[in-house]
């Protein structure tokens, strides 16, 4: 059964060159998701629709100050 969800995301190039980023391990998760406008785990659940390996937890310092910043700017 499918479902009638309309996506969050509203430039389709942006939103792939986000994840081709996102695959080649440029950007985190949180990243990607504060480019196209969206929540970490809406852009978790993006990914997972286009077939995307999740990455969990960060790679890098550089990954996981990302993923600090992202969560503090959480309001």
């Amino acid at each position: 059964m499918a479902t009638d969800r309309r996506s969050p995301v509203d430039d389709t190039e942006a939103f792939a060159t986000t994840v081709g980023l996102y695959v080649l391990g440029e950007i985190s998760l949180g990243k990607a998701a504060e480019r196209v406008g969206v929540t970490r785990w809406e852009m978790e659940e993006l990914l997972q629709e286009a077939g995307v390996e999740i990455r969990l937890g960060p790679q890098s310092r550089e990954d996981l100050d990302d993923e600090v910043d992202a969560a503090l700017d959480i309001e």
